[in-house]
């Protein structure tokens, strides 16, 4: 029997369209509710408790529109909330890290594995291990990561391809390209908006991994598995935002195309109460 609730998808701010544009590409017969938290982002540069409080309340957000499952399309959220929210949530939640783990450990041809990032995410270490875990086989398997901040803001202005965004990339892709990387995960679902630009910046011989790629496939794996898939007759996609919805949409729509998004509406989600779920 056919599920037709919409997919949930969540980010603190239009990065984790990056992901939603994927799994709108590969499995376009499901619905889709997005929420940005644009209005407290970015996450990368907040504290654990405070990453687990705002995750734990677009979860609840989401929760409140019906969906069947939710994705944490942030891997600032995923590396220190995951589990929080699989513990509590009253749907499937899907992460990004080891999504992503795999597909880098599987493209590098010389072990040589880049991971740039939020502070909070290089910090947690959870990528890193991810990818030894993922890794495990490979003989000197080397790992270098580096976190890139300015990436974020840089997204969420729309500044993608310009000089600003170029001379920040050599900046904080110096050392990574030292180090000699074949492979470079970009953790953070912001920063596959910057593609063009990080790739420019490292060259044709180093392989980027968007993670959104990977969580798209283990999404409609997970929904075959346990006949959760749509029928596909009435597919409808909603987009909410903690800030302006205007702004949001107008630089959301060039990256992600087809109309989209459009109806954004602008909601508070700090009304929802955690507490119970923080002890």
């Amino acid at each position: 029997m056919a599920d037709n609730r919409p997919i949930g998808v969540f980010d603190s701010g239009i990065g984790g369209l990056t992901v939603l544009r994927e799994i709108i590409a590969r499995i376009p017969s499901e619905s889709t509710v997005y929420f940005g938290d644009d209005g407290r982002a970015p996450y990368g540069s907040k504290s654990h408790d405070t990453i687990v409080e705002y995750s734990l309340q677009d979860m609840m957000f989401l929760e409140s529109k019906d969906v069947k499952m939710i994705v944490i399309a942030c891997n600032t959220a995923s590396t220190h909330a995951y589990e929080v929210l699989k513990k509590h949530s009253k749907v499937p939640v899907v992460e990004v890290v080891y999504p992503g783990a795999k597909a880098a450990v599987k493209a590098t041809r010389n072990g040589r594995v880049g991971i740039i990032a939020t502070n909070a995410t290089v910090s947690s270490g959870l990528y890193e291990k991810a990818v030894k875990e993922e890794g495990k086989n490979i003989r000197d398997l080397k790992i270098i990561q580096q976190a890139c901040p300015l990436f974020v803001s840089l997204a969420e202005e729309g500044w993608w391809n310009d000089d600003i965004a170029h001379l920040t990339a050599e900046r904080y892709l110096a050392p990574v390209k030292e180090f000699g990387v074949d492979t470079l995960v970009l953790a953070c679902t912001h920063y596959p908006l910057l593609a063009r630009t990080i790739g420019d910046v490292m060259g044709d011989g180093v392989t980027l991994i968007n993670s959104g790629i990977s969580v798209a496939s283990v999404v409609e794996q997970y929904l075959k598995d346990n006949n959760l898939l749509s029928d596909g007759s009435s597919v409808t996609r909603e987009f909410y935002t903690s800030d302006d919805a205007k702004r949001f949409e107008n630089v959301a729509a060039p990256f992600l195309g087809r109309g989209l998004p459009n109806g954004t509406r602008k909601v508070t989600v700090d009304r929802f109460d955690v507490s119970e779920y923080m002890r």
